[in-house]
């Protein structure tokens, strides 16, 4: 009986070791004060809701720190977006963009 009874014991020691980490929470510190972060996402990372695809204004954004200047257009191509447009010294540029991460593929000058 007693070698029953530490038997039981030890496995429910391992079964509270293994699912401790589970339980890990945390503080976080920022404009709100201070808030306890259950450690846990319900479908979002710390940057916000889950994003599905850019949007041609921010598509001209990251463009324009590639060096565009004055954007002629967005097109979409599948899962990529072309914007094009010039730099200040009016030569063209082309900026290749990936649709969903928002990468700078390709810049052609």
């Amino acid at each position: 009986m007693q070698t029953v009874s530490k038997f039981l014991a030890g496995g429910v020691l391992a079964m509270s070791l293994v699912a401790a980490p589970a339980f890990a929470q945390g503080i976080s510190i920022g404009p709100g004060g201070v808030q306890v972060d259950p450690g846990y996402r319900r479908g979002y990372d710390d940057r916000g809701p889950p994003r599905s695809e850019l949007t041609r204004g921010e598509a001209a954004r990251i463009a324009r720190r590639e060096g565009l200047v004055d954007v002629d257009g967005v097109d979409r191509r599948g899962p990529r977006l072309i914007v094009r447009g010039s730099d200040r010294r009016g030569d063209d540029i082309t900026v290749v963009l990936d649709s969903r991460s928002g990468d700078v593929l390709d810049v052609r000058r």
